[in-house]
């Protein structure tokens, strides 16, 4: 069992990944139970002064200047929650959802949301006991935080929502009482600033797009993989990797792409046999594959590092902030607004787009004669067969999908909340069709594997040790190619190895 103990600085996204996925057990590390205890307190005392405070005891967004009576705090709070709560479309994937749950948790951990820690430990519990909260993918604008999906994540804290479980391989829903009943609690009755606390921040985003960095950094290295493959397939040329020529350009993701695709080059008799080919430089889909897939490497380390800041922040409005002189101020600010997670997601899409689209282009190349010396479209018996020469169509046909997809989100504007909210990110949006993306993207590169696997199949020469390695797990998924059939299945099988992290040598 994975342990993580949340401190609000020090979550990673190993520790995001493992939710869901295995036994983990997640705790309040005492420092932050402590800080979070203290801010409650100056909440408390706000309160006991009668003092007219945002967040706390006013109404929210354009009826910021309505003063709430103390009476009905406890029902505000609930107001808040119920009318947010207004998302449509599919539910988001429980496992996901999951992971929106202890990020928010991480976030009210930093200590200066006002929040009682014991709402934070029913929340661990909820996550510890493999309970999601039914949420509705669609409803956030990424400015005011995720406000409608964090909503229905309250929802189900209060025992309004419900919960999705697994139950051997398939999620099923369950209704707040009973898993309440579970895990031997009551649902959470939200004092002032908590139900603000809980749904005004970024953690839907950083969700996505801490799942999409991880599913793209996979995607990278099956991206040199395939490429190591195609090169043996058309028994290219591995001159073009030659540390050397990285090292004198100051790119670090190139010089790591290079580095991956030589590793899988090693020991090709295919190489020593084409020593005297007469053929001076392969096309650019290969020769500059360190170029174009080290550039999206950087791409995956960069919006790692941004959702991994945003999950390791306090992303909500006010804050309960130290006035370095022992007491506190209540300061509203605007760290809920997603730009830089819509920025990262939308760098991130483009440069999914361009790993997908030179992966294709070395698809086509393979399936060509002129470039393959292999029969045309790797059919054994051309004309009779058509070979895998819609495998590329499918990949074009995705790729279309994905740039379509890859449209910059936080282009767009919509103000709303009477003009108040002038500026929002879309940054859910933005993080959000990634998922898609991911998806798409392990096909088209997967179909570069087939068809690498089938022209190897063909070559008398053993290829490099590392492209023998990954011929050999696609074969574990997809038989030889002996004559036409369909390859729908075989494309899944492969995709789903992709995004589960092959990791060969």
């Amino acid at each position: 069992m994975r342990e993580i103990i949340l401190d609000g600085k020090s979550m990673t996204l190993e520790d995001i990944m493992s939710i869901g996925s295995m036994p983990t057990k997640i705790v309040i590390s005492k420092s932050a139970r402590k800080i979070m205890a203290d801010s409650r307190d100056h909440v408390e005392s706000i309160l006991k002064n009668d003092e007219s405070v945002y967040g706390i005891n006013t109404g929210f967004g354009s009826l910021s200047n309505v003063k709430i009576d103390p009476s009905q705090l406890q029902q505000l709070q609930r107001n808040l929650i119920l009318s947010h709560a207004c998302g449509i479309g599919p539910n988001m994937n429980p496992v996901t959802s999951l992971r929106m749950l202890a990020i928010r948790a991480n976030s009210l951990a930093v200590g200066v949301s006002g929040i009682r820690p014991e709402v934070v430990d029913t929340m661990l519990d909820l996550v510890n006991s493999g309970y999601a909260p039914t949420i509705p993918s669609v409803g956030s604008l990424g400015a005011s935080g995720d406000l409608a999906p964090l909503a229905h994540m309250a929802m189900a804290l209060i025992g309004e929502g419900q919960f999705m479980c697994k139950r051997g391989n398939e999620w099923q829903e369950i209704a707040s009482k009973t898993v309440f009943e579970n895990i031997g609690k009551e649902p959470v009755i939200l004092s002032a600033k908590e139900g603000l606390s809980l749904i005004n921040g970024t953690s839907q985003m950083a969700a996505y797009l801490a799942e999409a960095s991880e599913y793209a950094d996979r995607l990278c290295i099956a991206a040199d993989a395939a490429c190591a493959m195609s090169i043996e397939a058309i028994a290219g040329s591995h001159k073009p990797f030659d540390p050397r020529i990285h090292d004198v350009r100051s790119q670090p993701g190139q010089r790591v792409s290079a580095s991956r695709i030589l590793s899988h080059l090693l020991d090709s008799e295919i190489n020593k046999s084409h020593e005297e080919c007469q053929r001076v430089q392969d096309a650019y889909s290969f020769r500059c594959a360190p170029q174009v897939h080290g550039a999206a490497i950087d791409v995956v380390k960069s919006s790692a590092e941004i959702a991994i800041s945003d999950v390791n922040s306090a992303t909500d409005n006010p804050l309960i902030l130290s006035d370095g002189d022992g007491g506190y101020d209540v300061l509203s600010g605007g760290n809920f607004h997603g730009e830089p997670l819509a920025l990262a997601a939308d760098n991130l899409a483009a440069a999914i787009h361009e790993i997908c689209s030179i992966s294709e282009r070395r698809t086509n190349q393979m399936l060509m004669p002129s470039w393959s010396g292999l029969p045309a479209y790797l059919a054994k018996n051309s004309g009779l067969e058509s070979g895998l020469m819609i495998m590329q169509y499918v990949s074009a046909a995705a790729i279309a999908r994905i740039r379509l997809l890859a449209s910059p989100a936080s282009l767009t504007n919509i103000p709303v909340s009477g003009g108040k909210e002038d500026h929002v990110s879309m940054g859910s949006t933005a993080c959000q069709r990634l998922d898609e993306i991911c998806s798409l993207a392990a096909s088209v590169i997967a179909n570069e594997m087939l068809v690498a696997s089938a022209a190897l199949d063909l070559r008398e020469h053993k290829p490099g040790r590392g492209v023998e390695e990954y011929h050999e797990m696609v074969r574990s998924l997809s038989d030889p190619i002996e004559g036409d059939r369909s390859m729908s299945e075989d494309t899944n099988r492969v995709a789903g190895m992709i995004l589960g992290g092959m990791r060969g040598s």
